[in-house]
């Protein structure tokens, strides 16, 4: 099975099929002009910026300042310090951060998406929303050809990770942001739940076609694409980064919301936009978690600090 393979196997960072290897180098000063760069540029000066700090990166990480953010690109181009500090106006404290390997935007989600049923003021009714919701998606996998037998593995990891809000495990502990922060820094519970999170995806696109198919290509080529040559190729292998299409038929799947706010050094007046992905009624979900995307990576914007503990947006 492709799955089980591409967990032993993990992809390196600079493994992403949309970059022009043959970009040339990107030499940042404080007076570089971000616009003219191409999206293989951005995606580089990222990845530069990503690998001088994340050496020793957890899967996922402790909250820090946003200042700590702002820091790495303060010898470079002001762009996007000044997006920094426009975030910082609006209220985020802190940056939660996930490690590049191509997983970070699935990574990232699920952590989300399990922290609001923590924090949840009914925590017995959001797990069994939640559980009944993946008891639900189950044939949807199924239908989408994918043997059941194979995915509970992945699926009893989630689920026994959301159970463990309210009922205890046999040490008598019930999940809390600390423990749930270990669990995504265990290699093997994270990327059994990644695995689940591209599971969910493929199904979504692949059960709905007519849907996702207008907005699917090669992003080696840009030619279209069939939904099922898309999935196996971008979705279902680990270290595959994500974009709008996987982005809108996850939340989808979860019937959940998340804001992303790009930060992308475009904006002359240091504004970032933020682009709502809708899984479900607003009223359900009125302060979605905020993913922070710079090209090629996902973390998680904060409104609370390391000592506050996580605020959603």
């Amino acid at each position: 099975m492709f799955v089980l393979k591409a967990i032993e196997q993990p992809v390196q960072p600079s493994a992403v099929s949309h970059v022009d290897e043959r970009s040339a180098p990107v030499e940042i000063s404080e007076n570089t002009g971000l616009s003219d760069l191409t999206p293989a540029q951005l995606y580089e000066l990222n990845q530069s910026v990503l690998n001088d700090t994340v050496a020793d990166r957890p899967l996922i990480a402790e909250i820090v300042p946003l200042t700590a953010l702002r820091a790495e690109y303060e010898g470079g181009s002001q762009s996007f310090v000044k997006q920094i500090d426009y975030l910082a106006g609006l209220g985020y404290k802190g940056i939660r951060r996930t490690k590049g390997d191509g997983d970070c935007f699935y990574r990232s989600l699920a952590f989300t998406y399990i922290e609001q049923i923590l924090h949840s003021p009914d925590q017995s009714l959001a797990v069994a929303t939640a559980e009944s919701l993946l008891d639900s998606s189950l044939p949807m996998l199924e239908a989408a050809g994918f043997q059941r037998m194979v995915v509970e593995d992945f699926y009893d990891v989630v689920v026994n990770l959301i159970r463990q809000v309210i009922v205890p495990e046999p040490n008598g502990t019930t999940l809390t942001p600390s423990l749930l922060l270990d669990a995504f820094q265990s290699t093997e519970v994270s990327n059994y739940v990644v695995v689940f999170m591209r599971l969910l995806t493929s199904a979504q696109i692949r059960t709905d076609p007519e849907t996702y198919a207008p907005f699917l290509f090669n992003p080696e080529t840009g030619e279209d694409i069939p939904p099922r040559e898309f999935c196996e190729r971008y979705v279902e292998a680990v270290g595959k980064e994500a974009d709008h299409v996987q982005m809108t038929a996850l939340t989808r799947a979860l019937q959940t919301n998340i804001n992303v706010a790009y930060l992308d050094g475009h904006s002359e007046d240091g504004k970032v936009n933020f682009v709502e992905f809708r899984g479900s009624a607003p009223e359900e979900n009125e302060n979605p978690p905020v993913l922070l995307y710079r090209p090629g990576h996902y973390d998680v914007l904060e409104k609370g600090s390391a000592e506050e503990g996580s605020t959603l947006a």
